[in-house]
């Protein structure tokens, strides 16, 4: 830092130099502090993101294991229809019903299997296992469908991101 920051043509005097050699030794200087900057930022947001995605399971799992009891007792004292049912005409788990019917979102919540799960399941099956009616339901199945794809793309971009920069040379 403090030899960017010394005047060029003093320290061309100083290290006998031109001033266009010191000008591409500061230019060299500048872009390895921008990089460690860059490098330094990625990491702490990647920090951010873990800690974020380890806070965000255990608070999941912590609001799903307590609603999922109540909600097959509640079933069965209030529809009549067991568990085992549900099971049958569908091939999702009782979480992942249980976040499709709470959460306004869903597909934003849900792994990449489940979504992929959920776009498989018949539309009849997944309208019955939620209560709702065929055309709710296949609606939620294109919004998983929609965000399959989103997350695949990315997964693509990334690959040929690091495809890309594996051919590049990285400074000494």
């Amino acid at each position: 830092k403090v030899l960017i920051d010394v005047p060029r043509s003093d320290l061309a005097e100083e290290l006998a130099q031109s001033e266009t050699k010191i000008q591409v030794l500061q230019d060299t200087l500048q872009q390895v502090l921008d990089r460690r900057e860059e490098e330094r930022q990625s990491r702490q947001l990647l920090e951010l993101y873990l800690e974020a995605l380890k806070t965000e399971d255990s608070i999941l799992s912590k609001v799903a294991e307590p609603k999922a009891a109540p909600g097959k007792e509640m079933d069965v004292v209030d529809t009549g229809t067991s568990s085992r049912d549900t099971s049958a005409t569908t091939a999702l788990s009782d979480q992942v019903l249980a976040s499709l019917k709470e959460k306004p979102a869903p597909e934003l919540c849900l792994d990449s299997q489940d979504l992929e799960l959920v776009s498989k399941e018949d539309a009849a099956a997944l309208a019955s296992a939620l209560g709702w009616d065929k055309q709710k339901a296949g609606a939620l199945q294109e919004a998983c469908d929609q965000e399959l794809c989103k997350r695949l793309k990315q997964v693509q971009t990334l690959h040929s991101l690091r495809s890309t920069s594996k051919g590049k040379k990285t400074l000494p």
